[in-house]
């Protein structure tokens, strides 16, 4: 085609985009308008338009009538910005606590105290004893002092800033010592070394990384110290040739010299887990017994509830950092002292088992296995009704983990259902999983997608035998 030909064909298509008022007037678009409201439709299609006209300019070549692919092309636009980016899936990946998924679900007697408190005026910082104002860290403090033996205890928005409001409010603008084989990195680029720069502190790193002695920490230590940190490695784990400082000894350091020992126990352990690995990881009671005065731990990995940081330990450095201008940035909502109460109150009567992360860590294999045979059953009935011959089904093996940084080398046993077809590959198999109404996340391994069931929730299998069926309904 010559440059004038193709001129004249960008010309006619630039001239076939429909007008704004057709588009804006036509059935699809009133129809849609009710969910989104009629501006945010105009300001859609004027972004389409003005899109294709960017690729018409650009030399794209247009195949489609120009004015369906306006028309498509808006209606996809709109519907997905109808819709809520924010929505609930099936975790059928085999990670108990998953970062991307919103780590840990809530249980119904946390649901319910959100419920509660959300849709009215409540006693957030409102004490009806007294008829006066309140403190919001009154609701969970006792919780969390009876449960671990704290002294006095304070929640903001997640661990990372617990962490950052301890530095800042101890030890700004004086010396922090801490581990070379702890300089972590967590999810996100949360960088140990990072946050101790932002809090005001400065850095000692001392030892080696796979080697730090109790003289290390020792020798470090100067009039400018005001810490000794502890961080937990999260998911990353050292074999081989290592020595690692236990707390006592660190706490007994700190001690005699004046210095605050504190750790960043990242995943909130409140109770022994009932598993071979779980001696691996030290519960936040267990900590302070042996003698840190800080501690900071996270309330949506083991924990089991929202996402928040803890910090429990010394009252005298917890009502410092009470009294920090950070403080008040960091405070958590009604919403999550709702659900976190809620959870805390199931540790302390002893039903923390029935926390859904709790239960999904210590499920037993048989009852999984029978989990996936029901499963198995389920999908084979929905195959065969919707002829869908290409797909293989069948239970197997799986390899869960507990995620969140806790156990990041361990494995638990379990079983999942793995779908195999022979002329569509692993990934779009998974896609069309993902992209169902109700979204559903599968793992992916030697060229075929498992739905763990060890992750799954009460009512997924059904949301799974529904995504099917739209697999049906558009044909694959």
């Amino acid at each position: 085609m010559s440059s004038l030909d193709s001129r004249q064909t960008a010309n006619d298509s630039l001239r076939s985009i429909p007008a704004m008022d057709e588009l804006l007037n036509s059935p699809w678009a009133e129809e849609l308008s009710a969910g989104l409201g009629r501006e945010q439709v105009k300001k859609i299609i004027t972004e389409v338009c003005d899109g294709i006209r960017r690729d018409v300019r650009g030399g794209a070549n247009i195949e489609a009538p120009v004015r369906e692919l306006a028309e498509r092309r808006a209606q996809e636009l709109i519907r997905l910005r109808a819709s809520s980016s924010l929505k609930p899936v099936v975790n059928a990946t085999g990670v108990v606590i998953h970062t991307n998924l919103g780590r840990s679900p809530l249980g119904r007697e946390a649901l319910q105290a959100v419920n509660d408190i959300a849709g009215r005026y409540n006693t957030l910082e409102y004490s009806v004893q007294e008829g006066v104002r309140g403190n919001r860290n009154s609701h969970i403090e006792w919780l969390i002092r009876d449960i671990t033996g704290a002294q006095a205890a304070l929640v903001v928005n997640n661990n990372a800033a617990a962490v950052l409001l301890a530095l800042s409010a101890i030890a700004a603008g004086r010396e922090v010592i801490v581990s070379n084989g702890e300089l972590v990195e967590i999810g996100d680029s949360f960088r140990i070394p990072e946050i101790l720069s932002f809090s005001g502190a400065s850095m000692v790193a001392v030892g080696c990384t796979n080697s730090t002695r109790i003289s290390d920490y020792s020798n470090a230590i100067t009039e400018k110290t005001a810490i000794l940190l502890k961080v937990h490695p999260s998911n990353y784990k050292i074999d081989g040739f290592t020595t690692e400082v236990n707390r006592r000894d660190l706490a007994e350091l700190a001690a005699s010299r004046g210095l605050v020992f504190m750790e960043d126990l990242g995943s909130g352990l409140l109770a022994a887990l009932d598993k071979p690995f779980a001696h691996l990881e030290y519960s936040v009671k267990d900590c302070l017994e042996a003698g840190v005065n800080i501690i900071s731990f996270s309330g949506d990995k083991l924990l089991g509830g929202p996402q928040l940081g803890v910090i429990a330990g010394s009252k005298q450095l917890i009502e410092k950092m009470q009294s920090h201008q950070l403080y008040r940035a960091l405070r958590v909502d009604k919403m999550t002292l709702a659900a976190f109460e809620a959870v805390l109150r199931l540790y302390l009567s002893g039903r923390h088992k029935e926390i859904p992360v709790i239960k999904m860590i210590e499920a037993d294999e048989k009852i999984l296995l029978k989990k996936a045979q029901r499963l198995l059953r389920i999908i084979k009935q929905k195959t065969q009704s919707l002829a869908m011959d290409d797909l293989a089904v069948s239970v197997v093996k799986t390899n869960d983990a507990v995620g969140g940084g806790a156990y990041p080398t361990e494995r638990m046993p379990g079983f999942g259902v793995s779908l195999h077809s022979a002329s569509r590959s692993a990934e779009s198999l998974a896609a069309s999983f993902r992209m169902s109404s109700f979204p559903v996340i599968p793992g992916i391994q030697d060229g075929q997608i498992i739905l763990h069931v060890r992750t799954l929730l009460d009512g997924d299998e059904k949301i799974i035998a529904s995504s099917l069926e739209e697999w049906g309904a558009r044909g694959g």
